[in-house]
C-alpha cells in the first residue's frame, strides 16, 4: 500500500479549515495531520489546492457504473436509499474487492404499499416482486427480512404521488410507527421518504431518525420545524431532485470540468428535468431549508441520483450542484462542505471516514482553489484517493 505525504495544501478536516498542513497516509489510513514530516514517504505537491475528506452523497440509487462515475467526482461513499438485494449484495462484494468504485451503504427494499412509490418510476427496470407489510403484524418479518439482506438502515416511503403527476396508495401511519419501533428495537436507523408537509408530519410523529427529502408542496409550518429540531431528526434536502421536479434544469452539464467525465447519455440526462410540480414549489423548499438551518437541524447533502431516465441528475456531478444550491440557500461554504463530509459520517455511524484525522480511512479529494470560500472549486479535482489508492480514470469511456 502507498505511503505518501500531501504537502503544501490547505486542509479542510471535515469540520474546520486547518490552514496549510501536511497529511501523511500509510496502509490506506491517515497517520498524521501536521507535525514533522517522515522520510521515506512519497511527496505529493498540494500547492494551491485544498485537501478535503472524500465526499459522501447521502441519497442515491446506484450500481457499479454509477459508483465508478461518482468516484471520479470525489464522492468516495454513496448512501443508497433503496435497492434490490439481488443486485446490491453482489455490488457490495465488488466494491470490497475494487478500489475504483465509491463505497456504498443501503437499506435494501423500502417499505411501501403494493403499487406504491416508487413503482410508478421503475417501469422497465425488471424488478423482482417487492416485499411489503399490509398490517402491523407483518412489520417484524419485513424488518427482519431487510436486516437479513444486509440492510444498514431501514426506509419507509409515504407518498401519494401528486407531486409526480400521479395517484398512489399511501403507507398507513400505523405501519410507519411499527417499522420505527421494530427497527429501533434492532438498533437500526429508520429513514422516511416524505415530500409533502402532511407526510412529513406523519413520519416525524412516528419517530423516524431522518428525512430523505425536503417537503415542498406548501410553506412549512413553524411547529413542524420545531418538532424536527426537538427530536434531533436530520434532513437530506435533495435540492437537486426538487429542482428537477419543479422544472428547473441545471447548467452543470455545460461545465468544462464536468463534460469530460460523463458520457453523452449522462450529459443528456443531467440536462433534463422531471417538471411535474409548479416552479414556485422550489421556493417552498428553500424557505423550509432556511428554517431548518436556523433551528440547528443537521443537514446532509444528497442528490437522489439514480439511473438513466431519472432526469436532472448524474452520479458524482450532481453532489457538486447540491453543494452550490445549499450555498445559494444561505449556507456558508464550510457548512455545505460539512454536510457532505463529517455530518453524514456522524449521523450514519461511519466512524472511519468523513474527517481528516489520524486513524481514519484515507478517502481524500485534492481540489484546486479553496472551496471553503468558493464552493464551486470542489469541481476542480486534481486527485482522488479511496482507501489511500489514487484514482487515475477521470474521463468517460
Amino acid at each position: 500500500m502507498d505511503h505518501f505525504v500531501i504537502a503544501g495544501a490547505r486542509v479542510f478536516d471535515g469540520r474546520e479549515s486547518l490552514g496549510i498542513v501536511d497529511v501523511e497516509v500509510a496502509d490506506g489510513r491517515i497517520v498524521r495531520v501536521g507535525g514533522s514530516r517522515h522520510e521515506g514517504a512519497e511527496l505529493i505537491d498540494g500547492t494551491g489546492a485544498t485537501l478535503l475528506p472524500g465526499l459522501i452523497d447521502a441519497h442515491t440509487h446506484t450500481d457499479a457504473d454509477s459508483l465508478r462515475q461518482a468516484l471520479a467526482f470525489g464522492i468516495t461513499t454513496e448512501l443508497d436509499m433503496l435497492s434490490i438485494p439481488e443486485r446490491m449484495i453482489p455490488l457490495r462484494a465488488q466494491v470490497a474487492e475494487s478500489a475504483d468504485l465509491a463505497d456504498v451503504r443501503s437499506p435494501s427494499f423500502g417499505l411501501t404499499p403494493a403499487g406504491g412509490h416508487p413503482h410508478q418510476l421503475r417501469k422497465g427496470e425488471d424488478d423482482p416482486p417487492w416485499p411489503t407489510a399490509a398490517s402491523r403484524s407483518e412489520v417484524p418479518a419485513f424488518v427482519e427480512g431487510r436486516i437479513g439482506e444486509g440492510a444498514d438502515y431501514l426506509k419507509v416511503l409515504v407518498e401519494d404521488g401528486h407531486l409526480f403527476g400521479s395517484r398512489l396508495p399511501r403507507l398507513a401511519p400505523e405501519l410507519v410507527a411499527a417499522t420505527v419501533r421494530e427497527g429501533h428495537a434492532r438498533g437500526k436507523t429508520v429513514l422516511a421518504h416524505a415530500m409533502t408537509v402532511a407526510a412529513a408530519e406523519q413520519v416525524v410523529d412516528a419517530g423516524v431518525d431522518g428525512l430523505t427529502h425536503l417537503f415542498f408542496d406548501r410553506p412549512c409550518p413553524a411547529e413542524l420545524v420545531e418538532k424536527i429540531a426537538a427530536a434531533g431528526i436530520f434532513v437530506i434536502p435533495t435540492l437537486t431532485v426538487i429542482a428537477s421536479i419543479t422544472g428547473q434544469p441545471t447548467e452543470l452539464a455545460e461545465d468544462p470540468r464536468v463534460r469530460p467525465k460523463l458520457t453523452p447519455a449522462w450529459l443528456d440526462n443531467l440536462s433534463g428535468a422531471i417538471a411535474t410540480s409548479p416552479p414556485e414549489n422550489f421556493g417552498n423548499a428553500l424557505a423550509t431549508l432556511a428554517a431548518l438551518r436556523e433551528a440547528g437541524v443537521d443537514i446532509l447533502a444528497g442528490t437522489d441520483a439514480a439511473h438513466l431516465g431519472a432526469p436532472g441528475m448524474a452520479h458524482g456531478a450532481s453532489l457538486h450542484d447540491e453543494l452550490r444550491l445549499l450555498v445559494s440557500a444561505g449556507f456558508t461554504p464550510l457548512e455545505a462542505l460539512r454536510s457532505a463530509t463529517s455530518v453524514p459520517a456522524q449521523r450514519f455511524s461511519l466512524d472511519d471516514r468523513g474527517r481528516i484525522e489520524p486513524g481514519r480511512r484515507a478517502d481524500l479529494v485534492l481540489v484546486d482553489g479553496d472551496p471553503t470560500r468558493t464552493i464551486g472549486d470542489t469541481l476542480s479535482i486534481r486527485q482522488v484517493w479511496r482507501g489511500g489508492e489514487a484514482q487515475r480514470r477521470f474521463f468517460a469511456v
